[in-house]
């Protein structure tokens, strides 16, 4: 007799062992009810004996039909043949008496017998692990990037750091002793290793040396003197001036402390006259001129280096302007003494100096680095390292730079941008997370039966939810760490190649990654224990149509409505510029969630209102169609708040991005006037003949508008001579040509008429000072000249002008005052500018311009737009926007996919039984597209309504104007960067999310009917 076990089961009786394979109608994961369930977990989690068991001698029922193979007789242990001696069968190995039943491992199991569903997970988790792990690093990179560009990029004279102090010696002795050649660069070399961290400088660009404060005048009179006033000189001895000239004419410099000798710069020579041999008198305290002889004529090499950019006066000379009652001019030149030449200087009159320069790198500093480095240069200006670098230069030295403004204008910057790129973190983040839970509930809905089985047969919800958290963490933890490790590969420090020391951080990464893997391993547990912590009736109906909201999801709504309220009220009233509030940057996300809650709770209306009329139509496909949509889960909100998420989030960035483009547009075009500007290098420089003509026929040119303009007109007052004075420039046009360019560009349109001639211009009417001009103004031009007819003096003319209306703003000008006039009613007529409308070809203009002149300078709007662009700031922000857009697409998709995938069983055996009645194949892609459409088309409609509202609820809080134009030179003209909505964001994402779904329902449909319907009608199927 066989023996029992402690049940009084049989031990053949018994279900497979642990060691054997797991039959393949064992349960998945994420699949349906099983044939043959597992032990349910109890709360201790031992084996738990089935209580159902079938009798012994109880034959399993044939198969019906024919064409099946019949099953093999699986009746108890105690029917089956065993070993001699009462042993277990051949081939299993006989369990010893009073062991304790070893149950099959759940997870093993479960990911085995459904590896699809779990790799869908792991895919999942590991896209959103890996977004969410790189957006830290990517953020690191470009403001990485972003404070080494402008410290790099910056010019030489505002990065540099320069320590100076005065010469500590007043005799040629004592400089022979104290401040050689040897002892400078020993010097040097302490001050530079005193700069605190995290400054760090260039060896190799490092100059010292000596020269005079105060220019020396050159006595000789065989210097040139332009308006007879003497050259000054500045003599200086910059170290190693071999390694960074080339020597044209003579010999290097060579001399003593008595007997000076310097060599200039080939521009210098020419400009000054200077020759190898000449020689220089210069004043000195003795009395007795000081003699400096010119050796040679040397080329500087680098002009654009430190070295030479730093002091432009050493490479070339300048005529500088002495303003008394007349402007004079007089040259400014330097002679670059010798090394052994430098204590020569001891000799001038005025004050001299000893200083060291040293050029910052920025390979080694990241975007965290900022407040450091901002310290540090605030102590090295006037804090404990000032007196530290004052100690080892032996002096009462200061230390000059612009380092730290250039500093301060990144950090402003990155901040203004920080909020705003917030923003779209918050968005993906939501709609991630949202999806998240999506396939969560996909999951548990499939294992609804399955589990509600267990808890019927003694599981308790500990166990239940341990052993699904067990299987979710042995997919999504190895997928989340995947991800990390794809992170730190693919996106990598500047510079740092796949070998390099990474220089980013790795917590926020791992913290981030982390945070996707942990929703993703607790939304199924959770909610499988949410859903079953009490017993459900069987069948019982949960769709939108009766659901009814509980007190709880009213009061989450409540709070989400007030966190919604505060968000936008903050937002409007301080703006984005407080990084530290992420209430102000979730608040487009929590006007969207208030949305697709109140669309849940409207979305039965539109069901009902639709419902009776659809039953008039022929057909039974459309009122079945809304009947199905309305018998949907009332768990369907999460698609639907996905997808609002998702379309209000794409709304807002393609906002961003088109408030971008459209500043960066208006500041270009404000910026040339035109699509093409053409005027001299040098103010009131008129077109020469035949320009105009020229420039019309060039390829591309669709209008032009000359303009004279006049700068620095004196503008009398309506108040007398009381006033304070006041001038601007004087724009004659030609009011047709120039009407149309004021329209198409948008800036201070008017009608030609109103600036109609007068009749009365040329040369002929210059003693007529008493006609009157109508013209045009600026606010504060046109608030100066008052209403009556005032005297205007200019080069063009004497007349009067009589303001007839005021714009904010004129093509022909980029500044904020102007008066413009009819050009021909000027005295003296002669166009300064060409305003060129059309889709001009550069190079042909140029090649048309230089033809006739090589004086003007032609400007291109396409061009000037392309400055606005070069800060990795401003390009880094926008990616994480384009890739925000992307990403929210993409979790747009996957929600349409998941929730079409939870009703899938369901909607396959419903079209099985309804073709069982006569329906067509093409009826029935007709029904499971209209079913599906009412959801779409609803989160579009509040997608783009949200949109639509969310981008003026929230522009007066939102200035994108560091962000299109950070790095564009004098932007004060242009009026700040307004958040506006933009029509092809709101309407093309939400458009495509219905044809999606439609097209997605379809398909579904389709893929049904190439299956076989024997699986659906399987009697007893519990669907």
């Amino acid at each position: 007799m066989p023996a029992r076990d402690e049940h009084g089961t049989p031990d053949g009786a018994r279900g497979p062992d642990a060691d054997e394979t797991p039959t393949p109608g064992a349960p998945g994961p994420l699949g349906r009810v099983p044939d043959q369930t597992p032990a349910a977990p109890g709360g201790d989690g031992t084996h738990q004996p089935d209580a159902r068991r079938k009798a012994p001698d109880m034959p399993r029922p044939r198969p019906s039909r024919p064409d099946q193979p019949s099953e093999p007789d699986r009746s108890s242990g105690a029917d089956r043949p065993t070993a001699p001696g009462g042993t277990a069968p051949a081939g299993r190995a006989a369990r010893p008496a009073g062991a304790a039943p070893v149950v099959a491992p759940w997870v093993r199991t479960r990911l085995r017998t459904a590896p699809r569903a779990a790799a869908a997970l792991a895919l999942l988790v590991l896209v959103t692990a890996y977004l969410a792990a790189a957006l830290p690093r990517a953020v690191d990179r470009y403001e990485t990037e972003g404070l080494r560009h402008d410290v790099a990029s910056a010019a030489p004279r505002d990065s540099v750091l320069e320590l100076n102090a005065p010469l500590p010696v007043t005799t040629a002795a004592e400089y022979g002793a104290n401040l050689t050649s040897a002892a400078l660069r020993k010097r040097s070399d302490a001050l530079r290793a005193l700069l605190p961290d995290p400054v760090r400088t260039d060896p190799d660009q490092a100059v010292h040396g000596v020269r005079t404060i105060d220019r020396v005048e050159g006595l000789d009179p065989w210097l040139p003197r332009p308006d007879g006033l003497s050259p000054q000189f500045v003599l200086s001895s910059p170290s190693d001036l071999a390694r960074h000239t080339t020597l044209r004419q003579g010999r290097p410099a060579g001399g003593t402390a008595l007997r000076p000798e310097a060599v200039v710069t080939a521009r210098t020579a020419e400009a000054l006259r200077l020759k190898p041999g000449s020689v220089v008198h210069v004043p000195s305290r003795s009395g007795e001129p000081l003699a400096v002889t010119v050796t040679g004529v040397v080329e500087p090499l680098g002009p654009g280096t430190a070295y030479w950019a730093v002091e432009p006066l050493l490479r070339t000379p300048a005529l500088a302007p002495l303003v008394e009652e007349e402007v004079k001019y007089y040259w400014q030149a330097a002679l670059l003494l010798s090394p052994s030449s430098a204590a020569s200087v001891l000799a001038t009159v005025g004050e001299k100096e000893v200083f060291f320069r040293f050029v910052p790198t920025a390979g080694h500093l990241t975007g965290r680095d900022t407040d450091r480095l901002s310290a540090a240069l605030a102590s090295a200006a006037g804090g404990p390292d000032l007196v530290r670098m004052r100690e080892a230069m032996g002096g009462n030295g200061a230390l000059t730079t612009g380092l730290d403004e250039i500093v301060d204008a990144y950090g402003s910057m990155r901040d203004a941008i920080a909020p705003v790129v917030a923003v779209a973190v918050f968005g993906i983040g939501a709609v991630a997370a949202v999806v998240l839970a999506m396939t969560g509930g996909l999951f548990t809905a499939r294992r609804d039966g399955e589990l509600a089985l267990l808890r019927s047969r003694g599981a308790s919800l500990t166990g239940i939810g341990l052993r699904l958290l067990g299987e979710t963490s042995a997919v999504a933890v190895p997928a989340a760490a995947l991800a990390l490790g794809l992170a730190v590969l693919t996106v990598r420090p500047p510079g740092g190649g796949p070998g390099a020391a990474d220089g980013i951080p790795l917590d926020p990464s791992l913290l981030a990654a982390s945070a996707v893997a942990l929703v993703a391993m607790l939304v199924l547990p959770l909610r499988a224990v949410v859903l079953h912590r009490r017993p459900r009736l069987h069948g019982g109906r949960d769709d939108l149509l009766t659901a009814r909201p509980s007190r709880r999801r009213t009061v989450l709504e409540l709070t989400l409505l007030v966190l919604a309220v505060g968000a936008v009220a903050s937002l409007r009233l301080r703006g984005a510029d407080d990084s530290g509030d992420h209430l102000v940057s979730a608040a487009p996300v929590l006007v969207g969630l208030i949305a697709a809650m109140v669309l849940i709770r409207v979305y039965p209306l539109p069901l009902r209102w639709l419902g009776r009329p659809a039953l008039r139509l022929r057909g039974a496909v459309g009122p079945l169609a809304l009947a199905r949509a309305g018998r949907s889960s009332s768990t369907g909100m999460l698609p639907l708040l996905a997808l609002v998420l998702a379309l209000t989030t794409a709304a807002f960035g393609g906002s961003v991005l088109a408030g971008v483009a459209d500043a960066r547009d208006r500041a270009a075009l404000l910026a040339t006037g035109a699509d093409a500007r053409i005027d001299g290098s040098v103010e009131w420089t008129p077109l020469p003949a035949g320009l105009a003509e020229a420039v019309r026929g060039t390829a591309g040119v669709r209008d032009l508008a000359p303009v004279q303009i006049e700068y620095g007109v004196d503008l009398p007052s309506h108040e007398g001579t009381t006033a304070r004075a006041m001038s601007a420039p004087l724009v004659g046009v030609d009011p047709a040509s120039y009407a149309r360019l004021a329209k198409r560009t948008g800036f201070g349109a008017f009608p030609a008429e109103l600036l109609a001639s007068t009749g009365k211009g040329g040369e002929g009417v210059t003693g007529d000072t008493g006609r009157v001009l109508p013209a045009i103004a600026s606010p504060s031009v046109a608030e100066r000249l008052g209403r009556e007819p005032m005297e205007v003096v200019a080069a063009a003319g004497t007349f009067r002008v009589e303001v007839v209306g005021v714009r904010p703003a004129t093509p022909a000008l980029p500044g904020e005052d102007f008066l413009l006039v009819n050009g021909a009613d000027l005295t003296r007529r002669a166009a300064t500018a060409l305003l060129v409308t059309g889709p001009v070809d550069g190079a042909a203009l140029r090649g048309a311009v230089r033809e006739r002149s090589d004086a003007f300078v032609v400007r291109l709007r396409s061009e000037e737009r392309a400055t606005y662009v070069d800060s990795p700031l401003q390009t880094g922000a926008e990616r994480i926007y384009l890739g925000a857009i992307g990403a929210g697409a993409g979790y747009a998709v996957v929600a349409v996919l998941l929730s079409l995938a939870q009703s899938a069983p369901e909607r396959n055996a419903l079209l099985a039984r309804l073709r069982t009645m006569g329906l067509t194949r093409r009826q029935g892609r007709r029904l499971l597209g209209l079913e599906a459409l009412p959801q779409a088309v609803l989160a579009a409609l509040g997608g783009v309504l949200v949109g639509w509202a969310t981008v003026p609820l929230l522009a007066p809080g939102i200035d994108l104007f560091r962000l299109a134009l950070a790095t564009a030179p004098g932007l004060a003209r242009l009026d700040g960067a307004p958040l506006r909505a933009d029509p092809w964001s709101l309407l093309v994402p939400a458009l495509a999310v219905v044809l999606l779904t439609a097209l997605a329902a379809v398909g579904q449909a389709w893929w049904a009917g190439r299956r076989g319907s024997i699986k659906e009608l399987r009697a007893g199927d519990a669907r």
